[in-house]
């Protein structure tokens, strides 16, 4: 039976006597409490008119923070990969109007420092979750990271990631299952919900589910978002475009603001059920 070394490698990251809970407080929102919590908006920004106008729709929705790539890493060269600062300046602009805090991706050390100007989450995505140098660089700031589970990655390989970041000074991560690779071929990826409550013995840290790439397949979303919930995940991300099948990235696995609308809904009596509110 596989076991998981919690007595070695997870000094900070691990639960103890004085840490059984981490709660994240972005603003007026917290990770990791009482609440559950959901990040909305498209995957890669693609315009100010368009970011502004999907932080309105998923705030109306019920959405706390807004999720959108300013430098979006593709498997081929020739797609769109965000439109750098810029995009940053227009998800600052949807939060200047919406007061929704933002979550966006970092991929780079040298990006670090222009990516904290604006950002009030700093995402790590999976091809870097084991990139030590990132690691390094972000466990230097004071903005929360949210750090995404490589697809190939056993727990002990992302908790020691986590650990990287809590060993350079920044505790305030919050850990992202995505799917993992496997032999089914029904969705993208294999969302491990599994994941959730094994965490939960082991961490302190908030989990958060991305159903979204963890299946790939939009029209399983609202169903695996309920069953993140159901599992104990302190919140959800969601990818919402106001036209799914025009967007720029990763189309397939996008929601539009009906269908985000019906999730918010059919997750609410769910996250009561499990004694949390939304």
């Amino acid at each position: 039976m596989y076991e998981i070394d919690v007595n070695k490698n997870y000094d900070l990251v691990k639960k103890s006597g004085a840490k059984q809970k981490t709660v994240i407080r972005v603003g007026n929102v917290e990770i990791g409490g009482d609440g559950f919590t959901v990040m909305a908006g498209p995957c890669t920004v693609e315009s100010l008119e368009q970011i502004v106008e999907i932080a309105k729709e998923a705030k109306k929705a019920g959405a706390h923070l807004l999720r959108g790539g300013a430098f979006k890493p593709c498997t081929f060269p020739y797609r769109f990969m965000g439109h750098g600062e810029d995009g940053l300046k227009m998800l600052a602009e949807a939060r200047s109007q919406t007061g929704l805090p933002i979550v966006t991706e970092v991929m780079e050390p040298s990006d670090v420092d222009v990516v904290c100007k604006y950002a009030d989450i700093l995402q790590i995505g999976m091809r870097n979750m084991q990139n030590y140098r990132l690691l390094h660089a972000v466990s230097k700031t004071d903005k929360p990271v949210l750090l995404k589970r490589g697809s190939w990655a056993k727990l002990d390989e992302w908790l020691g990631a986590a650990e990287y970041i809590a060993a350079g000074g920044n505790e305030k991560i919050i850990l992202c299952e995505r799917g993992i690779v496997s032999f089914e071929d029904h969705t993208r990826w294999t969302l491990s919900l599994s994941v959730v409550p094994a965490l939960k013995e082991i961490t302190h840290l908030p989990i958060i589910v991305d159903p979204s790439h963890g299946t790939g397949r939009r029209n399983f979303i609202i169903a695996m978002a309920k069953a993140g919930a159901a599992a104990g995940a302190d919140g959800l991300m969601i990818e919402v475009h106001p036209v799914p099948d025009k967007s720029f990235s990763d189309a397939v696995q996008t929601v539009g603001y009906e269908d985000f609308n019906r999730l918010m809904q059919e997750l609410a009596p769910v996250v009561k059920a499990v004694g949390r509110n939304i």
